[in-house]
């Protein structure tokens, strides 16, 4: 089977449908030819810079890279997507920024990731000028102009200027199948790591590089055909900063289709998605769970009108629970409704559709080929009707490893009779039928509306206020997002503090979706006798508040 890598597809796509939009935001409208044409003169301009790919990849480890990074440090619009791509036609490899970090966070990530240049909008300028000087890598600013009243920072350039200062040819460059995908993920560790893919990889495990039956498309002239086929327009609600939305649009580039962008890319704007889906004749939306089903639930009840394009709704990345799905089959009642399972580490291991003959149904998916269920240990594969949880695990089309981290590397991706498996830490059942039913992640890992928070991220947060003696962390359940923070705290017995000094302690040092919700004050944390944060107990007070309510 022929190996492929990002940028040849991506041009071999343009040559068959030129004149197609690939991406549509706002005023602009971007068809493939104008794309490729984009995405060349930034690569080139990256390369004239002195960017690109410094190691071939035989001479690295699963956890090293041999490229530039380049940060993405943007909200959704047709930059990101170009600077995603143009980034793979340099030899780079770009990586998403949370655009919802503090200093403290975003300083750590581009230190993290060695970062080389960042492209950023300039209502974001602030905050990069805030911690530029803490990032000794960083040589590139890119300025994307999202408010002209921002001035262009100190020995920026601006996108358009970077864009009109580089030729349209083709970079000279050799791509690889090897070259990297990087996407960096909370995970469980408390801090972000970078999940390392071959573009080869990451192609077939998420990026739309396997036919509706789940055969691997081997060639450029198969995806060439397959686009002069089909013709589907893609709305991706969630931010392209995280897996979920970049992955579907990148399946909708890989597909010849279109990337619509809703106009607000600030919030989660339910009526301007569905005028959006409407007016763009949009047959494919993409959302997160429940935070993002609900408010359109809600609005298409305040507001009823037909999608008449619209024939699937892709959900990853958080729970649509059965009665956010019920409610969207019986206002949309012609659509799909399509659970894809996964993560950074395994890219989709699993779907489940739901429509109005089947029901709608949440947690339980079919295996895949590739799928495999191990036992505690992490040393066999555990068979249907098993005793327990096992860990869900993925193999063939998997990563690389953690950049710069042998020791994760190591933990998550393991090897099971001759298989190399990633583990991300997923705890599922096989049943006797072959379903299986996914339990969560086996940690302390918070997913508050499709953003995912570490526990003891936000103790670590809590415990910078005077009063704080100590705290744990853990989450309940929330209507609006899936879950939401619950902070248990003891405070010094000489010292008093109010909900609202603890709040703003925190915000100092996390961002505002990872500040608890709610405060439980006890007299002493209970700890195992390591000394380790007993999250059982934690979820117990939660629970014995929640009761002492009803």
């Amino acid at each position: 089977m022929m190996e492929l890598n990002l940028a040849a597809l991506n041009e071999a796509i343009a040559e068959v449908a030129p004149e197609r939009e690939a991406v549509v935001f706002k005023d602009r409208r971007i068809t493939y030819a104008e794309f490729t044409r984009r995405t060349r003169r930034l690569a080139n301009f990256f390369l004239s810079q002195g960017l690109g790919c410094h190691e071939s990849r035989e001479n690295l480890a699963d956890w090293q890279s041999g490229q530039d990074h380049v940060g993405l440090y943007l909200y959704n619009g047709n930059e990101y997507l170009e600077a995603m791509v143009a980034g793979c036609k340099a030899r780079l490899a770009p990586f998403n920024v949370n655009y919802r970090y503090v200093d403290e966070e975003l300083a750590y990530l581009l230190n993290n990731a060695k970062t080389r240049a960042l492209v950023y909008h300039a209502s974001l300028a602030e905050r990069v000028t805030s911690i530029r000087k803490h990032v000794p890598t960083l040589q590139l600013l890119v300025q994307v102009d999202d408010d002209p009243e921002v001035p262009l920072l100190p020995g920026a350039i601006d996108y358009q200027t970077a864009l009109s200062s580089a030729g349209e040819d083709k970079p000279d460059v050799n791509w690889q199948p090897d070259d990297l995908y990087i996407l960096y993920t909370g995970g469980t560790t408390g801090m972000p790591k970078g999940v390392l893919w071959r573009q080869a990889d990451i192609l077939v495990a998420a990026l739309g590089g396997k036919t509706s039956r789940g055969r691997i498309i081997s060639s450029l002239e198969e995806f060439q055909e397959r686009a002069q086929r089909v013709n589907h327009r893609f709305l991706t609600a969630p931010p392209f900063m995280h897996g979920a939305g970049s992955w579907v649009a990148y399946q909708a580039l890989h597909s010849g289709g279109t990337v619509v962008v809703p106009g607000n890319v600030r919030r989660l704007d339910a009526d301007d998605i569905i005028d959006t889906c409407i007016r763009e004749n949009a047959d494919v939306l993409m959302i997160v769970g429940d935070a993002f089903g609900r408010p359109i639930a809600d609005a298409l009840v305040n507001n009823p009108r037909a999608i008449p394009s619209l024939k699937n709704i892709i959900t990853g990345g958080a729970v649509t629970t059965a009665s956010i799905k019920a409610q969207l089959l019986d206002l949309l009642p012609g659509i799909n409704i399509l659970d894809a399972a996964g993560s950074s580490e395994t890219g989709t291991q699993a779907q489940h559709i739901s429509n109005k003959e089947s029901g709608a149904a949440t947690g339980q998916f079919t295996m895949k080929e590739d799928n495999a269920v191990l036992n505690e240990s992490m040393n066999a594969i555990l068979e249907p009707g098993h005793e327990g949880l096992g860990w869900w695990a993925q193999s063939g089309h998997i990563p690389l490893g953690y950049l710069d981290d042998e020791q994760k590397t190591a933990a998550t991706f393991v090897t099971v009779g001759g298989t190399r498996y990633s583990v991300p830490g997923d705890r599922v059942r096989l049943l006797h039928d072959g379903t299986l039913e996914l339990h969560g992640r086996d940690s302390v890992t918070i997913n508050s509306g499709g953003e995912k928070i570490f526990a003891e991220e936000v103790e670590q947060a809590l415990k910078h206020h005077p009063a704080v003696y100590d705290a744990v962390v853990t989450s309940r359940p929330s209507e609006r997002w899936g879950q939401e923070v619950v902070a248990i705290v003891q405070l010094r017995s000489d010292y008093d503090a109010t909900t609202d000094s603890l709040i703003e302690e925190c915000s100092r040092h996390i961002s505002r979706y990872k500040l608890p919700k709610a405060f439980i004050f006890r007299d002493e944390i209970m700890r195992s006798s390591s000394g380790k944060a007993d999250y059982r107990w934690a979820r117990l007070q939660v629970d014995e508040q929640a009761n002492q309510k009803i």
